[in-house]
């Protein structure tokens, strides 16, 4: 038990050191990619560094993974050079049992990053969402779910109008049972249309079954009502701004997603990328110990044994691979091509499964 807790101290050690330079590495980048984002632009340097703040909790939960296998190859090159892996051998305890200590911290450090990082970037991401769009002075477009429905608005110079729907198709590019209404500069409602359906088209909403009701002050709404059988609303929105614009699942802290996900379903929408996301961060603890059993069982050896900087390498390759081998069933679950649960758990479990083989193979004490 205490040999565990030794290599599990060691473990976090490690972690902090590499997690720390991955911290300034990624604030420099951040911030150069901004500067150049925003160059010839009237933005304050104050507002730089805020954006460059509220991004680090996401880039640090993205790089997470590649953090674990450099500090995996750190830790056991490190009690290799020392001999503590010869001693810990040689008192009679295999390589397998000695990762128990490693694992169990880099699956601690996956709940951690559930529990506490999660919500953390939840909330940064909508901060440097809004605070992205308002210097890059991007058109007002917000959409958000509740339970009567889909809610969505667009804006211009001169009025803002909130639309509302009972349900929409899959990609939000069809509503159903709709209501527009126009608001002034000041807020007054100046106009209301309701309608059996309203399509999405290149620069329209095309409105079927339509009644028109003037909202302007001194006119009698249902004596100026009109009807319209097909009718061609303007509209600056996209099918891809619709999309984006509810909620990214990273900007949804983890407990709030099952229900967001419910809703998302019930309003008529996909929520495919959503829900591959919450598999993904639930089989995040098991993916990084995943990680760490890769490292170890390249680097847990005499580093005065031939070979040692080539099997450095390969750890580095393999950790990498799976990284992005989780992103690329990612995009294929997103896609609808991988049924989420494989999505998310045939990545850590495959890893499991071959860098145990792997570990046993090699085993020699």
């Amino acid at each position: 038990m205490i040999l565990h807790l030794y290599f599990a101290k060691r473990f976090f050690v490690s972690f902090s050191i590499v997690a720390g330079a991955f911290l300034i590495l990624i604030f420099i980048i951040d911030f150069i990619e901004h500067l150049r984002s925003f160059r010839g632009q009237d933005v304050a340097f104050i507002k730089i560094l805020e954006l460059v703040a509220l991004n680090i909790p996401s880039s640090l939960h993205q790089t997470l993974p590649l953090i674990i296998i450099l500090c995996s190859i750190m830790l056991f090159l490190g009690l290799s050079k020392s001999n503590e892996l010869v001693i810990t051998r040689a008192a009679g305890r295999s390589a397998v049992r000695s990762l128990i200590g490693p694992i169990t911290a880099a699956f601690v450090i996956g709940v951690i990053s559930i529990i506490l990082l999660n919500p953390i970037v939840a909330g940064t991401k909508k901060q440097y969402e809004t605070l992205t769009s308002e210097l890059s002075n991007l058109p007002i477009n917000t959409s958000y779910l509740s339970a009567n429905g889909i809610w969505l608005r667009q804006g211009n110079e001169n009025t803002q109008t909130v639309i509302h729907a009972v349900n929409a198709n899959l990609d939000g590019t069809k509503l159903f049972n709709v209501t527009l209404q126009d608001f002034n500069l000041s807020g007054t409602a100046i106009r209301r249309i309701v309608a059996q359906s309203a399509s999405l088209k290149p620069g329209y909403w095309q409105l079927i079954n339509s009644k028109e009701w003037p909202l302007d002050l001194g006119q009698n709404p249902e004596a100026n009502v009109v009807k319209r059988t097909n009718y061609k609303l303007p509209t600056e929105l996209t099918k891809n701004q619709i999309q984006d614009s509810f909620a990214t699942p990273a900007s949804i802290p983890i407990w709030q997603l099952p229900a967001f996900i419910h809703q998302l379903k019930k309003a008529g929408f996909s929520a495919k990328r959503h829900s591959v996301w919450l598999h993904m961060e639930i089989t995040l603890p098991l993916f990084l110990s995943a990680i760490v059993m890769i490292g170890a069982g390249c680097t847990m050896r005499q580093t005065r044994q031939k070979g040692t900087k080539l099997m450095v390498l390969m750890a580095i390759l393999f950790g990498f691979s799976l990284y992005f081998l989780r992103n690329f069933t990612q995009i294929l679950g997103e896609n609808g091509q991988l049924p989420e649960i494989w999505t998310a758990w045939s990545p850590p479990i495959a890893a499991i499964g071959l860098s145990l083989a792997f570990l046993l193979h090699t085993e020699d004490g």
